[in-house]
C-alpha cells in the first residue's frame, strides 16, 4: 500500500481513458453510477478505498497552494 504523495503517469490516465475495453461499455451502456464499485468488484472496491485515503495526490496539493 502506497503512503503519501502518488506520482502521476500520463501514459496510464491516457491509456485508461482509450482502453477498447472502456469504449464497448460505454457505448453498450453497461455502466454503475459513481460510487456502485462495490457491487462490480468488491475487492477492487476496497483497496481502492483505502489506496485514496493514505495517499495524496500533487495536483490536490498544487490546487491547495495556489488557492
Amino acid at each position: 500500500m502506497k503512503f503519501g504523495i502518488r506520482k502521476p503517469s500520463l501514459k496510464r490516465s491516457l491509456a485508461a481513458r482509450t482502453s477498447v475495453k472502456r469504449m464497448i461499455r460505454h457505448s453498450l451502456g453497461f455502466k454503475a453510477p459513481r460510487g456502485w464499485g462495490f457491487l462490480t468488484h468488491p475487492k477492487k472496491a476496497a483497496y481502492n478505498r483505502a489506496y485514496n485515503r493514505t495517499s495524496v495526490s500533487f495536483r490536490s496539493i498544487l490546487a491547495k497552494l495556489f488557492r
